[in-house]
């Protein structure tokens, strides 16, 4: 589900070394020019047709919306899965010659979708976009090995969202730093035995990744011509070892991410807290109505004490490889992340609220506009989340092989030290039936 303004844009650079640039620039070898072909746009009588494939809640209205304005190029869409299934039918379309002509992604599929030769290169008809219509915190996110393959749609980073009755029933701060979290979970729990800090028993290896970036791991590099894999490394296992120990010790429950279980927990308050992102506010107000004015918001705890985050998932807009309308797409795409008439069709539209921070600043604004900040008592979630975004930790980077990784430790549960070994594993492997040099 990865989709809140401040006057702060995140400024903070996520940069990739120039090395793992160009390692991925020459995995790309034999791209067609930059920008692609196909006609701009074309006429009212003959209007240009792209495809258009997505998961995104809204996706439809935001196409109907830009059909009414743009008579010249007219979207047809199509749902489509998320996750790895819709990844895996995207990559089979590219194979077999019908692949659409735009697409959403996740930002840790880029990399292992432009390596593989599955994208256009946008560098000549949007390589200036994004530098000037969006912040530097997810420029290297789409830019790899000096092209730009993809437009940003939104920034992810991870929050806190407590109970604030159960904190304040128990006399516990919001915490700051984990090891105030481990304490309010402690004091939480010895009160009612029934509570929980929160749960975190698998289900979605991203959240694992995200404490990860925020614990200053680097779960992918390069040494010269080849890559290195780090998924395993003291950061990423002292984050894990701690979640590992509050699921062990009965302070965190081990009850799934996204299953009826966690849902119960939640809206039964057997959980004081939940690790979110920026898209995780709109979920409450859908999904636990009956809690307005007990959820709060505060940003994620840290090691030190010091502001600094990781995102949690984040959704950007390709064009597929083989497109003969590469120009027309990109004039939908440039609309859809940077119009505000565009988040206006795809808010307005939903039945439920969306607290998606979209990553160009016009578009916040007037997101911010259509949510309803009552839920959590006057806190805006737009504000708070672009206050996040401002902290999220400089350096990270995806590799090639992410989606392997995802589904290597998907499969280990609670066991988070052993998600994190199964997927340095696969990540290895799959580097090397992809003939991709691996550093040792």
């Amino acid at each position: 589900m990865p989709f809140r303004p401040s006057s702060r844009l995140p400024l903070l650079v996520l940069t990739a070394s120039i090395a793992s640039l160009a390692l991925l620039a020459t995995a790309c070898g034999g791209q067609a020019e930059p920008g692609g072909a196909g006609a701009a746009g074309g006429s009212p009588d003959q209007p240009v047709t792209l495809t258009y494939w997505s998961s995104s809640a809204g996706a439809q209205q935001t196409a109907d919306a830009f059909n009414t304005t743009h008579p010249n190029v007219q979207v047809r869409f199509s749902a489509v899965p998320g996750g790895p299934d819709g990844a895996a039918k995207l990559a089979n379309a590219v194979k077999g010659g019908n692949a659409p002509d735009v697409a959403t992604m996740d930002y840790s599929a880029l990399p292992e979708f432009a390596s593989g030769g599955n994208l256009e290169d946008l560098s000549g008809t949007s390589g200036k976009l994004v530098s000037e219509k969006f912040p530097e915190a997810v420029q290297s996110l789409v830019k790899l090995g000096g092209r730009t393959w993809a437009v940003p749609f939104d920034v992810t980073p991870l929050e806190l969202f407590y109970r604030k009755d159960i904190f304040e029933k128990h006399g516990v701060a919001v915490p700051r730093t984990w090891d105030e979290y481990k304490a309010a979970a402690e004091k939480i729990h010895q009160a009612d035995p029934s509570v929980r800090i929160t749960n975190f028993g698998g289900g979605d290896p991203a959240v694992l990744a995200g404490l990860s970036w925020q614990a200053g791991a680097r779960w992918y590099g390069t040494e010269g011509d080849k890559w290195k894999v780090a998924i395993d490394d003291p950061a990423s296992k002292k984050v894990a070892e701690y979640w590992n120990g509050l699921m062990a010790s009965g302070l965190a429950s081990k009850t799934p991410l996204w299953g009826e279980g966690e849902a119960k927990e939640r809206s039964s308050g057997q959980v004081a807290t939940v690790i979110g992102a920026a898209w995780t506010a709109g979920t409450f107000l859908a999904n636990y109505p009956d809690l307005k004015g007990k959820w709060g918001i505060a940003p994620l705890p840290t090691w030190d004490g010091r502001p600094a985050t990781g995102m949690y998932g984040g959704t950007s807009y390709i064009v597929p490889k083989g497109s003969k309308q590469t120009k027309a797409a990109v004039e939908f795409i440039t609309w859809v992340t940077t119009d505000p008439e565009a988040i206006k069709a795809r808010l307005s539209s939903l039945k439920s609220p969306s607290s998606a921070l979209p990553a160009n600043a016009e578009m916040r604004a007037e997101a911010a506009k259509l949510f309803d900040t009552a839920y959590f008592e006057g806190q805006d979630p737009y504000g708070l989340a672009g206050e996040a975004a401002a902290t999220i930790v400089p350096g990270w980077t995806w590799g090639p092989v992410q989606l392997q990784v995802n589904s290597a430790q998907n499969a280990t549960g609670a066991d988070l030290v052993k998600a994190l070994s199964e997927g340095q594993s696969a990540a290895e492997k799959a580097i090397g039936d992809r003939g991709l040099g691996l550093a040792h």
